[in-house]
């Protein structure tokens, strides 16, 4: 362990300071397909018993109106923030009538491209601009990619952390530059170490086979209908996911904040030829936002953010550089289909201490050839993770998995210590036991755990993935809401449909034209 990691656990573990780790916040979005009860995507509108996808700050749509979201808010105790998951599930389904939950990351058998329903929102600008953005996506990347589903853990450290930990480095600048240049550290960690949260949590080995669309790949045949990796962890973050020739290029670099946000900018603001072929309009109507790389910040598809909460009417790169990084957005998680909210609490408590770690531990810049290695053992991991003997790069040499596995988790144990010791309990330390566990028995992993499953029941991936749909419907509707929760949740639905209709109504009368070019205009003039 590093001394810088020493004097840092020491610091914290203080009496004067223990109590901060108790203060970090979590919070969780995830992404879930409704289906109907054979298997197939609900055609349905986004059930308006639900709220508006457009002002509902707890239940929204993703990419298509099939695609939910469910988020919650930022609390301090994980426990809390699944409790707050949990509840926002047992909502939906008091509302989903015959329609289900797809349990795993991968989709259920789509229909045809055209037959994939956008997200609506509405006849406001700001609605359309997300319809016509999803159009865009639609273009750029297909639909079929686009009803891919995972979970994001969003995770911040209090404020009066900061000067703590900046006072064990010699550091010239605000205590908000230091903030802001630590979570750009936290995320280079990210990016070396988190092949071992794909190993220890991917969930997707396998998939329906329409998902291919005829395309050439290197899948193998599980059965009739189900494609797979005998050793793979997260088909979900393989190059069979989200995948872009226009934002290969892009890289961000992670050195600090402004050559983040700058590569960002450049990329919102930059021309790519064969989107500039398409033009933004067809037969007069709008398809995509504009013909660059990216048509806004959150097209960039990455495996960790740096996120600041924004103002109205404000850009994410704007708060960014703005008022510098509040939090961290970690967006590689498979949903875990045998888990009714597709994470659990021991989960939760791990990966608080992984990125504690990552935040903790030194993190010198990336040099070429280590960004290299950090995309290639990622990839490496994903799709071919629980091989016997599998050899991942570092230090310019090679090491097994399962020997490093075990030295990252060496140096993880005394933070989930520390975080027990903060908040009077054993489950982090527990936590880390069941990832050692994993480490040396590979059937442990969920995704070893899917392909089981299938071969048991000799079922094909989505005959698994609908009866683990069908276990949580039951888990869900089977302990329906207190009347007083279930109310709660019905009024913040009809005040987000009475918000929607307000905007609607009273926003100024600006043409969707003028709203998309204003909106434009946000990024130059940053870029300029």
């Amino acid at each position: 362990m590093s001394e810088l990691l020493n004097r840092r656990l020491a610091l914290l573990g203080e009496h004067s300071h223990l109590s901060l780790l108790e203060k970090c916040l979590h919070g969780i979005e995830r992404e879930c397909l409704r289906v109907t009860g054979d298997a197939r995507l609900a055609q349905t509108p986004h059930p308006e018993a639900l709220g508006s996808a457009l002002t509902n700050e707890q239940i929204t749509t993703d990419y298509s109106e099939s695609l939910l979201e469910f988020i919650t808010p930022a609390l301090t105790h994980p426990a809390d923030t699944l409790d707050s998951l949990d509840k926002i599930h047992r909502f939906a389904y008091s509302k989903l009538g015959s329609e289900y939950i797809w349990s795993p990351s991968m989709p259920c058998p789509l229909p045809a491209e055209e037959d994939i329903p956008i997200a609506y929102y509405g006849t406001s600008n700001i609605g359309k601009l997300k319809y016509v953005y999803r159009q865009g996506l639609a273009l750029r990347y297909g639909k079929t990619m686009q009803c891919i589903a995972g979970i994001h853990y969003n995770f911040s450290l209090p404020e009066d952390i900061w000067p703590v930990l900046k006072s064990t480095v010699a550091f010239e600048g605000s205590d908000r530059d230091f903030q802001s240049e630590s979570y750009i550290g936290l995320i280079r960690n990210f990016r070396r170490y988190s092949w071992l949260l794909m190993y220890l949590f991917g969930a997707s080995p396998a998939l329906d086979a329409s998902f291919m669309r005829g395309r050439s790949h290197q899948l193998e045949q599980f059965d009739a209908d189900t494609l797979y990796l005998p050793y793979a962890t997260s088909l979900r973050m393989s190059d069979l996911g989200y995948q872009s020739s226009a934002q290969a290029d892009l890289t961000p670099c992670y050195n600090d904040l402004l050559t983040y946000t700058d590569s960002l900018r450049k990329a919102v603001a930059t021309p790519y030829a064969p989107y500039v072929e398409i033009g933004t309009h067809k037969d007069g109507e709008w398809i995509q936002l504009n013909t660059n790389v990216l048509q806004i910040e959150n097209e960039y598809y990455s495996t960790i953010r740096p996120k600041r909460v924004t103002y109205s009417g404000e850009r994410p790169i704007q708060a960014l550089m703005a008022r510098g990084v509040q939090y961290v957005e970690v967006r590689c998680l498979d949903i875990n289909p045998f888990l009714p909210v597709g994470i659990d609490l021991q989960q939760a408590r791990f990966i608080d201490a992984f990125i504690l770690f990552c935040a903790l531990q030194e993190s010198p810049q990336l040099a070429d050839c280590e960004c290299g290695n950090a995309s290639g053992n990622f990839l490496t991991v994903v799709k071919e993770g629980r091989r016997p003997g599998l050899q991942l790069s570092r230090d310019n040499s090679t090491v097994d998995l399962k020997t490093w596995a075990n030295d990252l988790l060496n140096q993880i144990e005394p933070i989930s210590a520390l975080l027990d010791k903060s908040q009077g309990i054993d489950e982090h330390v527990k936590s880390l036991a069941a990832q050692r566990a994993k480490v040396a028995d590979v059937s442990l992993t969920p995704s070893a755990q899917v392909l089981a499953a299938m071969t048991e029941h000799k079922e094909s991936f989505t005959a698994f993935s609908l009866r683990q749909a069908q276990e949580h419907a039951e888990h869900f509707r089977s302990r329906p809401l207190s009347a007083e929760d279930q109310a709660n949740f019905e009024s913040k639905a009809r005040e987000s449909l009475a918000q929607q209709s307000e905007l609607e109504q009273t926003e100024e009368p600006v043409d969707f034209d003028t709203f998309v070019g204003a909106y434009q205009a946000s990024i130059l003039a940053i870029s300029n």
